[in-house]
């Protein structure tokens, strides 16, 4: 609203508000150009009052203030920050503004570029340098660089629009008038952001649009220029799905706020999402198809369902295992923890099938001194891993240490025992992570049964000791 009839309107307001407050204590004087916050006390149709130190009031013309939808964004009790663009002492009437208008006058351009007030410009024309502008009779120009916030590829796009400016420069009488629409723009961003910021705060749920989408995180435009970075782990409960396949650029998004440092606004879509383990009947023992969905040095996770995921450990896998990327397998869990929301799995046993309980070994099943057979899986310099029959994975691998092989020191094991080759060894230890094996110890039970039996003693107590020893003792 600008017209004489509209201010005198404003100023009928005030003289009957100045008389209901007659015997207030002084107010403190105010003047153009002073920028100063002012507290909203009644938002009306053309103008919103404000009360300045609470005890004066001013308005603000809506037209001012509206957004891009023509919404005003405010209500009783917000603050806005503005200038003081016209005091009439007389009638006690301040009027506020953002900018204050088409100055005109050389005066009015000084006190604009004095006080920082923005004014009011129609763009005419481009030249080589930037942008030509009416300040209402009084010629200006805008700088190339201070037309915005980034590069203007197309300046000819602002001829006939009516922008706002702070005037940096005044020289030769009012005759050289230089402007700057980025000086302005920045000053209100940074408004802007500072109003945002006063509620992003951990655990604050915000809403806000996506702007860019990377392979580590999405960003999140929070508004008046405050963005924050979703990280590829905050995105969703199934760490397997691609940061591009959940959202992308200019979807509207609900985040939580997860930390603030450094000027850096970690956010999460992830918080607000239903969390899959509350539903899950994952249970120690449960057989699962599963899909293997990353490979590590140390295993391989595999998705369960949905959200829910498991370590199969690289100790659990067999040469002839593969579990590639993408790659079905079906597995058994064998721990469980719930409040970390971690599974251990292992390959499940031939035959079982998804949906089934089974028993987990633990390499307790069997016992000392049992004789047993395997394959050779893994040749080390200290000694040879054997898997052993009707077994999968850690529990049913053992090692038989170099001094239990029975061949002379300084054999090449991998041509004395090469992967794949069938064994018998006898169990020295037992427990997952502890099974130890003797083939050295499998053939001198053999040859201590085969002598036994010839003598027709049948089985030997387990004090006799070793073939070698009884050999010895025979001759004595």
């Amino acid at each position: 609203m600008s017209s004489d009839d509209d201010k005198e309107s404003f100023a009928a307001l005030f003289e009957a508000e100045g008389a209901r407050n007659a015997g207030n204590v002084r107010k403190k004087r105010v003047r153009v150009g002073d920028r100063l916050d002012a507290v909203v006390v009644q938002v009306g149709r053309d103008a919103v009052f404000v009360e300045l130190d609470g005890k004066q009031q001013a308005f603000i013309e809506t037209a001012e203030l509206r957004d891009a939808d023509g919404v005003v964004p405010y209500k009783e009790g917000d603050i806005i920050r503005a200038h003081v663009v016209e005091v009439d002492e007389s009638r006690g009437v301040v009027r506020l503004g953002k900018s204050m208008g088409k100055p005109g006058s050389s005066a009015a351009i000084e006190q604009a570029k004095e006080s920082g007030v923005a004014v009011e410009g129609k763009v005419t024309g481009v030249n080589k340098g930037g942008l030509e502008v009416d300040l209402g009779g009084a010629r200006a120009f805008c700088p190339m660089a201070q037309i915005d916030l980034r590069r203007v590829e197309d300046p000819s796009s602002f001829v006939g629009q009516s922008l706002q400016f702070v005037v940096t420069e005044v020289k030769d009488g009012g005759r050289n008038v230089v402007l700057s629409r980025r000086a302005l723009l920045e000053r209100e961003h940074g408004e802007s952001a500072a109003k945002v910021m006063q509620n992003v705060v951990p655990g604050a749920i915000l809403r806000g649009t996506i702007t860019s989408v990377r392979d580590f995180g999405a960003f999140v435009d929070l508004g008046g220029g405050v963005e924050g970075l979703v990280p590829r782990s905050e995105i969703a409960h199934d760490r397997s799905v691609a940061v591009t396949d959940a959202v992308k650029p200019g979807d509207g998004v609900e985040v939580q706020v997860r930390e603030v440092k450094d000027k850096k606004i970690t956010l999460s879509l992830k918080a607000l999402a239903a969390d899959p383990w509350a539903e899950t009947d994952v249970a120690v023992g449960r057989v699962y198809r599963g899909t293997v969905v990353r490979s590590t040095e140390f295993g391989r996770f595999v998705r369960l369902s949905p959200g829910v995921e498991g370590l199969l450990h690289v100790s659990e896998l067999s040469k002839s295992t593969k579990a590639d990327e993408g790659e079905e397998i079906v597995v058994a869990v064998k721990k469980l923890d719930r409040d970390a929301k971690k599974i251990s799995l292992v390959l499940a046993p031939e035959g079982a099938q998804p949906g089934s309980t089974v028993a987990i070994a633990t390499g307790a099943e069997v016992s000392v001194g049992a004789v047993v057979t395997g394959v050779v899986e893994r040749i080390e310099t200290y000694g040879i891993f054997v898997q052993l029959d009707g077994t999968k994975g850690r529990a049913g691998r053992g090692l038989v240490p170099n001094a239990e092989l029975g061949v002379p020191r300084g054999t090449d094991l991998r041509k004395a025992f090469p992967e794949g080759t069938k064994v018998t060894a006898k169990v020295l230890e037992t427990g997952e992570g502890r099974l130890r094996l003797s083939i050295k110890g499998a053939k001198d039970a053999e040859e201590r049964a085969d002598f036994e039996a010839a003598r027709g003693k049948g089985a030997a107590p387990r004090s006799l000791g070793t073939f070698a020893d009884l050999l010895k003792n025979r001759k004595l």
